[in-house]
């Protein structure tokens, strides 16, 4: 393959792709499901083979592209007017917090762990799990949460109301998959006897019954224990 040829099929390749993207629809960027991630790697894959491969001559190249184009065309048509069909190319959405509590089978479903739900909620302006009611993990990888209602918008100074005084800076973990954080107690100067004082005095007998625990910034704990019985 001479230069001159390697140039002509980088064009040509980048043309094609750019074409294909624009038919596909925008859904193909913006949502990133499944179907939409296998789609990108057959397509990107396709496209570099064209540009490298002398053994792929360039009418064979576009038309694996133009066939695979044809099949997301398709497969999108019939994701439109088939709810089973959607499920099927896309899954479907997964609760993972339901009225306030964490829903590890539905965690273990997305293969998501506590602290990846923690940092998907941090990225909403969530950092206390004490504030969620909902939380739904989407197809597309992104988590949609709903606060409860006492979490207004309105905020205290807007209202003159007194700010409490806050003996931390933020919310902090203190037990994940049901162990103790240590860690994280040292930081706050609290010991692990304090922790099981709080939950006896929750009415929890062992650490083990807990899935997840955080000190709230007023100190008080919130409590998440293992096995809600809570069906979707």
């Amino acid at each position: 393959m001479n230069i001159f040829e390697l140039f002509l099929r980088v064009v040509i390749a980048f043309i094609a792709l750019f074409i294909m993207a624009r038919l596909s629809g925008r859904k193909e960027i913006s949502q990133m499901t499944f179907f939409n991630f296998i789609s990108a790697v057959a397509v990107g894959n396709i496209g570099g083979t064209i540009v490298v491969s002398a053994e792929l001559s360039i009418r064979n190249g576009l038309l694996a592209l133009a066939g695979w184009l044809i099949l997301t065309v398709g497969f999108s048509y019939i994701d439109l007017k088939s709810k089973g069909a959607r499920k099927i190319l896309e899954g479907e959405p997964i609760i993972v917090v339901k009225q306030g509590k964490i829903m590890e089978h539905s965690l273990k479903k997305t293969q998501l762990d506590v602290d990846g739900l923690m940092a998907l909620l941090r990225e909403k302006q969530v950092f206390s799990m004490k504030d969620v009611d909902y939380a739904i993990f989407e197809t597309n990888g992104k988590l949609s949460v709903l606060k409860k209602q006492a979490q207004q918008t309105i905020t205290k100074n807007d209202m003159n109301v007194p700010l409490k005084s806050e003996k931390y800076p933020q919310s902090t973990e203190v037990i994940a998959d049901g162990e103790v954080i240590q860690n994280n107690l040292k930081r706050l100067n609290l010991q692990e006897e304090w922790l099981i004082l709080q939950l006896q005095q929750k009415g929890i007998q062992s650490i083990s019954e807990v899935f997840y625990a955080e000190v709230q910034k007023d100190g008080s704990l919130y409590i998440d224990k293992k096995k809600d019985n809570m069906t979707r």
